[in-house]
Protein backbone atom coordinates (compact mmCIF):
# COMPACT_ATOMS: atom_id res chain seq x y z
CA UNK A 1 0.00 0.00 0.00
CA UNK A 2 0.93 3.43 -0.97
CA UNK A 3 1.40 5.97 1.91
CA UNK A 4 -0.52 8.69 2.17
CA UNK A 5 1.11 12.02 2.82
CA UNK A 6 0.03 15.61 3.71
CA UNK A 7 3.27 17.61 3.54
CA UNK A 8 3.03 21.84 4.56
CA UNK A 9 5.57 23.67 2.89
CA UNK A 10 6.21 27.47 4.71
CA UNK A 11 8.15 28.38 1.59
CA UNK A 12 9.74 31.61 3.07
CA UNK A 13 7.64 32.09 6.27
CA UNK A 14 7.54 32.61 10.16
CA UNK A 15 10.02 33.70 12.76
CA UNK A 16 11.69 31.05 14.87
CA UNK A 17 9.76 31.77 17.49
CA UNK A 18 6.62 31.68 15.54
CA UNK A 19 7.96 28.50 13.86
CA UNK A 20 8.19 26.42 17.07
CA UNK A 21 4.40 27.53 18.28
CA UNK A 22 3.27 26.48 14.64
CA UNK A 23 5.14 23.63 14.85
CA UNK A 24 4.21 22.72 18.74
CA UNK A 25 0.25 23.35 17.70
CA UNK A 26 0.41 21.11 15.24
CA UNK A 27 2.12 18.11 16.73
CA UNK A 28 -0.29 18.42 19.81
CA UNK A 29 -2.82 18.25 17.50
CA UNK A 30 -1.81 15.28 15.20
CA UNK A 31 -0.92 13.32 18.55
CA UNK A 32 -4.75 14.26 20.30
CA UNK A 33 -6.92 14.15 16.99
CA UNK A 34 -5.15 11.85 14.28
CA UNK A 35 -5.45 8.07 14.25
CA UNK A 36 -5.16 7.15 10.81
CA UNK A 37 -2.16 5.78 8.89
CA UNK A 38 -1.00 9.03 7.42
CA UNK A 39 2.24 10.36 7.11
CA UNK A 40 2.13 13.96 8.00
CA UNK A 41 5.42 16.32 6.88
CA UNK A 42 6.51 19.60 7.69
CA UNK A 43 9.13 21.91 5.75
CA UNK A 44 9.98 24.62 7.43
CA UNK A 45 13.22 27.30 6.36
CA UNK A 46 16.48 25.86 6.74
CA UNK A 47 17.08 27.16 10.00
CA UNK A 48 14.27 25.83 11.68
CA UNK A 49 15.02 22.27 11.18
CA UNK A 50 16.76 20.98 13.78
CA UNK A 51 15.13 22.70 17.21
CA UNK A 52 11.63 21.55 15.08
CA UNK A 53 12.51 18.31 14.85
CA UNK A 54 13.68 18.17 18.13
CA UNK A 55 10.26 19.42 19.22
CA UNK A 56 8.18 16.65 17.36
CA UNK A 57 10.61 13.20 18.84
CA UNK A 58 8.74 10.84 20.19
CA UNK A 59 5.60 11.58 17.55
CA UNK A 60 5.77 8.60 14.91
CA UNK A 61 3.49 10.75 12.66
CA UNK A 62 5.58 13.64 12.12
CA UNK A 63 8.01 13.70 9.59
CA UNK A 64 10.70 17.10 8.80
CA UNK A 65 11.46 17.79 5.03
CA UNK A 66 13.83 20.58 3.77
CA UNK A 67 12.49 22.94 0.65
CA UNK A 68 15.34 22.59 -1.28
CA UNK A 69 19.41 21.03 -1.50
CA UNK A 70 22.45 21.29 -3.17
CA UNK A 71 23.52 19.13 -5.80
CA UNK A 72 26.93 19.66 -4.46
CA UNK A 73 27.67 17.29 -1.14
CA UNK A 74 30.40 19.60 -0.17
CA UNK A 75 32.73 22.68 -1.20
CA UNK A 76 32.85 26.05 -2.05
CA UNK A 77 29.18 26.80 -2.91
CA UNK A 78 28.52 29.69 -0.85
CA UNK A 79 24.89 29.56 0.28
CA UNK A 80 24.27 26.57 -0.83
CA UNK A 81 22.96 23.29 1.60
CA UNK A 82 24.20 19.70 0.89
CA UNK A 83 21.88 16.58 1.83
CA UNK A 84 24.38 15.21 4.21
CA UNK A 85 24.14 18.63 5.97
CA UNK A 86 20.29 18.12 5.84
CA UNK A 87 20.58 14.52 7.31
CA UNK A 88 22.98 15.51 10.07
CA UNK A 89 20.02 17.51 11.43
CA UNK A 90 17.16 14.85 11.37
CA UNK A 91 15.36 15.68 7.94
CA UNK A 92 14.17 13.24 6.23
CA UNK A 93 12.29 14.43 3.05
CA UNK A 94 13.25 16.92 0.55
CA UNK A 95 11.32 18.94 -1.60
CA UNK A 96 12.95 19.01 -4.98
CA UNK A 97 11.68 21.05 -8.60
CA UNK A 98 9.15 23.34 -6.86
CA UNK A 99 7.59 25.41 -9.72
CA UNK A 100 8.97 28.57 -7.72
CA UNK A 101 12.41 27.28 -7.65
CA UNK A 102 12.18 26.44 -11.35
CA UNK A 103 10.97 30.03 -12.31
CA UNK A 104 12.72 31.91 -9.72
CA UNK A 105 16.10 30.16 -9.45
CA UNK A 106 16.29 28.66 -13.39
CA UNK A 107 16.53 24.86 -11.77
CA UNK A 108 16.42 23.05 -15.42
CA UNK A 109 15.64 18.67 -15.16
CA UNK A 110 19.47 18.07 -15.12
CA UNK A 111 20.03 20.71 -12.35
CA UNK A 112 16.76 18.64 -10.30
CA UNK A 113 18.11 15.05 -11.65
CA UNK A 114 21.38 15.91 -9.98
CA UNK A 115 19.78 16.89 -6.44
CA UNK A 116 17.61 13.27 -6.97
CA UNK A 117 20.49 11.65 -6.62
CA UNK A 118 22.49 13.53 -4.31
CA UNK A 119 19.41 13.27 -2.14
CA UNK A 120 19.11 9.37 -2.27
CA UNK A 121 22.87 9.26 -2.12
CA UNK A 122 22.18 10.24 1.54
CA UNK A 123 18.95 8.25 2.56
CA UNK A 124 17.03 10.98 1.95
CA UNK A 125 13.08 11.32 0.66
CA UNK A 126 12.45 13.64 -2.55
CA UNK A 127 9.50 15.09 -2.78
CA UNK A 128 9.66 15.69 -6.89
CA UNK A 129 7.49 18.55 -8.18
CA UNK A 130 5.78 18.92 -11.50
CA UNK A 131 3.16 20.82 -13.38
CA UNK A 132 1.96 23.53 -15.77
CA UNK A 133 1.62 26.84 -16.08
CA UNK A 134 -1.81 28.52 -17.05
CA UNK A 135 -0.65 29.02 -20.84
CA UNK A 136 0.18 25.32 -21.39
CA UNK A 137 -3.23 24.14 -19.79
CA UNK A 138 -5.31 26.34 -21.49
CA UNK A 139 -3.05 25.46 -24.79
CA UNK A 140 -4.30 21.67 -24.01
CA UNK A 141 -0.70 21.00 -23.41
CA UNK A 142 -0.44 20.16 -19.78
CA UNK A 143 -0.06 16.47 -20.19
CA UNK A 144 2.68 16.86 -22.78
CA UNK A 145 4.23 19.42 -20.62
CA UNK A 146 4.04 17.66 -17.37
CA UNK A 147 4.99 14.04 -19.05
CA UNK A 148 8.45 15.92 -20.26
CA UNK A 149 9.44 16.95 -17.05
CA UNK A 150 8.83 13.71 -15.55
CA UNK A 151 10.90 11.92 -17.85
CA UNK A 152 13.58 14.69 -18.58
CA UNK A 153 14.68 14.30 -14.47
CA UNK A 154 13.19 10.60 -13.05
CA UNK A 155 13.49 8.60 -16.19
CA UNK A 156 17.28 8.70 -15.00
CA UNK A 157 16.74 7.04 -11.99
CA UNK A 158 17.52 3.41 -11.10
CA UNK A 159 14.07 1.75 -9.90
CA UNK A 160 15.73 1.25 -6.51
CA UNK A 161 16.53 5.12 -6.68
CA UNK A 162 12.72 5.56 -7.81
CA UNK A 163 11.56 3.52 -4.86
CA UNK A 164 12.38 6.51 -2.49
CA UNK A 165 10.55 8.93 -4.68
CA UNK A 166 7.21 10.70 -3.72
CA UNK A 167 5.88 13.25 -6.66
CA UNK A 168 3.84 15.86 -6.29
CA UNK A 169 1.58 17.29 -8.86
CA UNK A 170 1.47 20.94 -8.85
CA UNK A 171 -0.84 23.53 -11.33
CA UNK A 172 1.02 26.18 -11.12
CA UNK A 173 -2.32 28.14 -11.99
CA UNK A 174 -3.53 26.87 -8.85
CA UNK A 175 -0.83 27.84 -6.74
CA UNK A 176 -1.39 31.09 -4.68
CA UNK A 177 -4.34 32.36 -6.68
CA UNK A 178 -7.24 30.38 -5.08
CA UNK A 179 -8.14 28.81 -8.00
CA UNK A 180 -7.88 25.10 -7.08
CA UNK A 181 -8.28 21.96 -10.03
CA UNK A 182 -11.09 20.53 -9.48
CA UNK A 183 -11.20 17.11 -8.12
CA UNK A 184 -11.64 15.60 -11.66
CA UNK A 185 -8.90 17.54 -13.11
CA UNK A 186 -6.78 16.77 -10.48
CA UNK A 187 -7.45 12.35 -10.90
CA UNK A 188 -6.85 12.83 -14.24
CA UNK A 189 -3.47 14.61 -14.08
CA UNK A 190 -2.65 12.37 -10.92
CA UNK A 191 -3.98 9.00 -13.17
CA UNK A 192 -1.54 10.25 -16.15
CA UNK A 193 1.39 10.98 -14.20
CA UNK A 194 1.42 7.24 -12.67
CA UNK A 195 1.29 5.86 -16.39
CA UNK A 196 3.99 7.58 -17.07
CA UNK A 197 5.83 6.18 -14.28
CA UNK A 198 5.17 2.69 -15.01
CA UNK A 199 6.55 3.70 -18.78
CA UNK A 200 9.49 4.80 -17.01
CA UNK A 201 9.58 2.27 -14.20
CA UNK A 202 6.96 -0.24 -13.99
CA UNK A 203 3.90 -1.14 -12.96
CA UNK A 204 4.36 -1.90 -9.27
CA UNK A 205 6.96 0.82 -8.93
CA UNK A 206 4.87 3.24 -10.31
CA UNK A 207 1.32 1.66 -7.94
CA UNK A 208 3.35 2.27 -4.72
CA UNK A 209 4.40 5.21 -5.38
CA UNK A 210 2.88 8.36 -3.51
CA UNK A 211 1.38 11.42 -5.80
CA UNK A 212 0.36 14.69 -4.03
CA UNK A 213 -2.27 17.29 -5.17
CA UNK A 214 -0.38 20.61 -4.41
CA UNK A 215 -2.48 23.37 -5.87
CA UNK A 216 -4.59 25.68 -2.74
CA UNK A 217 -6.01 22.39 -1.16
CA UNK A 218 -7.18 23.57 1.96
CA UNK A 219 -9.81 21.93 4.41
CA UNK A 220 -12.86 22.81 2.48
CA UNK A 221 -11.92 20.90 -0.96
CA UNK A 222 -9.40 18.29 0.72
CA UNK A 223 -11.71 15.37 1.21
CA UNK A 224 -12.77 15.31 -2.30
CA UNK A 225 -9.33 15.95 -3.56
CA UNK A 226 -7.99 12.81 -1.45
CA UNK A 227 -11.00 10.44 -2.33
CA UNK A 228 -9.99 10.44 -6.18
CA UNK A 229 -8.05 7.08 -6.85
CA UNK A 230 -4.84 8.35 -7.57
CA UNK A 231 -4.41 11.26 -5.04
CA UNK A 232 -2.28 10.09 -2.21
CA UNK A 233 -2.81 12.96 0.04
CA UNK A 234 -1.48 17.17 -0.67
CA UNK A 235 1.82 18.94 -0.89
CA UNK A 236 0.18 22.40 1.43
CA UNK A 237 1.01 25.81 1.22
CA UNK A 238 -0.69 28.27 2.35
CA UNK A 239 -2.78 26.33 4.63
CA UNK A 240 -0.20 25.18 6.64
CA UNK A 241 0.77 28.00 8.27
CA UNK A 242 -1.93 27.69 10.00
CA UNK A 243 -1.95 24.55 12.97
CA UNK A 244 -6.32 24.17 12.72
CA UNK A 245 -6.41 24.50 8.98
CA UNK A 246 -3.16 22.31 8.44
CA UNK A 247 -4.68 19.26 10.70
CA UNK A 248 -8.71 19.40 9.29
CA UNK A 249 -6.34 18.84 6.03
CA UNK A 250 -4.36 16.18 7.29
CA UNK A 251 -7.78 14.30 9.01
CA UNK A 252 -9.76 14.52 5.21
CA UNK A 253 -8.55 10.98 4.69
Amino acid sequence: MRKRIVAGNWKMNKTYEEALSLVSEIDNMVRDEVNGDVTVIVAPPFPFLQSLGKLTQGNDLMHLAAQNVSEHDSGAFTGEVSASMLKSVGTEYVIIGHSERRMYHHEDAQTLYKKLKATIAQGLKPIFCCGEPLEERDADNHFEYVGKQLHDSLSYLSNEEFDQVTVAYEPIWAIGTGRTASSQQAQEMHAYIREQLSRMFDAEAAFNTSILYGGSCNPGNARELFAQEDVDGGLIGGASLKSRDFTDIIKSF
